[in-house]
């Protein structure tokens, strides 16, 4: 049975002051932000210049995007390379552009919403609202009723259901707890991977433009620590390799230390312990949210 995953969704607040352009993903929560004013037309425009005064709004409810926005202008025409050339840029809420009398394309991204429109530009300003269809989510792991610290687990994000039988990449990979991901509308699941053994959780979910969705993913899995003693309690022999096999004897895991670590999902295993050109043995029982050290006596 899949482990259970928490949705919770609430309307994404405007303001994404820390997006970064780079990633799709925001390291901090948003926050209230005030209403940025409706954008003016400049008064210092020069003959045969005209204004574009953009703003952006969720598709849904047109609620109006102040934070987060990345602006872009084209010319209308590819030039002789096929490639339509880039003009200005803003990540301003609600910037306002001056630009000599023309035919233009505008596009604006949300993260990874986005939309575009041919402008004209000419004597009078050419106010635009663009909408998009875009909305937020973000994602924290847990072990039982524990979260499990950032840095510990990650998440990748794909677009569709894992029930689709397709190949495909991520939008977004090794995204970290906490972390806002800014995506189009539409059907998602989330591969949640818990440290570097098994411990992996699959969740389909669904994001709503113009809302903040929080997701809870629950991990049924332990941190183990095992060592190799001489006798029950004694200190840890050292220059030991390790594998963790599954009952069907598919390596899980290889380390090698004194006192290796590994998070595995629950189950049962068969710990194999290599030291002085000696093979020793021992079965595991994984219990959930039971973090333990495995004690593998060399006799």
């Amino acid at each position: 049975m899949r482990p259970p995953t928490t949705h919770r969704c609430r309307l994404l607040l405007p303001a994404l002051a820390l997006f970064a352009i780079s990633s799709p993903a925001l390291a901090q929560s948003p926050f209230t932000m005030p209403t940025a004013p409706p954008p003016q037309a400049p008064a210092n425009m020069k003959a045969g210049e005209g204004a574009i005064l953009a703003t952006a709004r969720y598709s849904n409810d047109g609620g109006a995007i102040n934070g987060g926005l990345h602006w872009r202008i084209y010319a209308d025409k590819p030039d002789q390379t096929g490639f339509f050339r880039l003009i200005k840029e803003d990540s301003s809420a609600q910037p306002t552009f001056v630009l000599p009398a023309g035919n233009y394309i505008v596009h604006v991204a949300f993260g990874l919403a986005s939309t575009a429109k041919p402008v004209q530009v000419g004597r009078e300003p050419a106010r635009e609202v663009f909408e998009i269809a875009g909305g937020g989510l973000r994602i924290e792991a847990r072990v039982g009723n524990v979260k499990i610290p950032t840095g510990q687990v990650s998440f990748d994000i794909y677009q569709g259901s894992q029930f689709e039988q397709i190949d495909r990449r991520p939008l977004a990979s090794s995204v970290l707890t906490g972390a806002i991901v800014l995506v189009p509308e539409g059907t998602y699941y989330i591969l949640s991977k818990y440290g570097d053994g098994n411990a992996v959780v699959r969740s389909d979910i669904r994001v709503q433009a113009g809302k903040l969705t929080d997701i809870t993913v629950t991990h049924r899995a332990a941190q183990i620590m095992f060592k190799l003693v001489s006798k029950r309690g004694g200190e840890a022999l050292a220059n030991t390799d390790w594998a963790v096999l599954s009952p069907a004897g598919d390596t899980i895991a290889e380390i090698k230390g004194a006192f290796p670590r590994v998070i595995l999902a629950e189950g049962e295993y068969k710990i194999i312990a290599r030291n002085d050109n000696k093979v020793y043995q021992q079965d595991l029982t994984v219990i959930p949210g039971v973090d333990s050290e495995i004690e593998v006596v060399a006799r």
